[in-house]
């Protein structure tokens, strides 16, 4: 089992849930529609990225194949993305430039997309 994957998906995953009821109840009438959608996407893509590096830690040792630098771009990528759309949303917010910001996003979701295929792959070709 790779336990810092299983605790460190973990702690993402309450702050997923910490994130979305605060959304929920103290966002709503601070953000504009358009800022609050992408708040919940960041919320919902933060909890299902990191469940699934959390299952996929907790069963490490059925897989053949080397997890580690999977997992780790797996959480880099879920990283990436979701905070970049947190920060985003909070530099829109407080009218601050976006610019270096917004390229993030993107990567953080190529990363995460690439090494989800990878391991897909690697788990068909066992």
């Amino acid at each position: 089992m790779q336990k810092q994957f299983v605790f460190f998906s973990g702690v993402a995953i309450m702050i997923s849930i910490v994130l979305g009821a605060m959304g929920a109840h103290a966002l709503k009438g601070i953000l504009d529609e358009a800022q609050f959608n992408s708040f919940e996407v960041a919320v919902r893509y933060q909890g299902f990225l990191s469940m699934g590096v959390f299952i996929i830690a907790l069963n490490a040792d059925r897989f053949s194949f080397p997890l580690k630098r999977l997992l780790t771009a797996m959480f880099i990528g879920m990283l990436l993305f979701c905070v970049s759309i947190y920060l985003l949303i909070t530099f829109k917010s407080l009218n601050l430039p976006t610019g270096i910001i917004g390229p993030i996003t993107p990567i953080g979701g190529s990363i995460t997309i690439v090494s989800w295929c990878v391991f897909l792959y690697r788990l068909i070709k066992n």
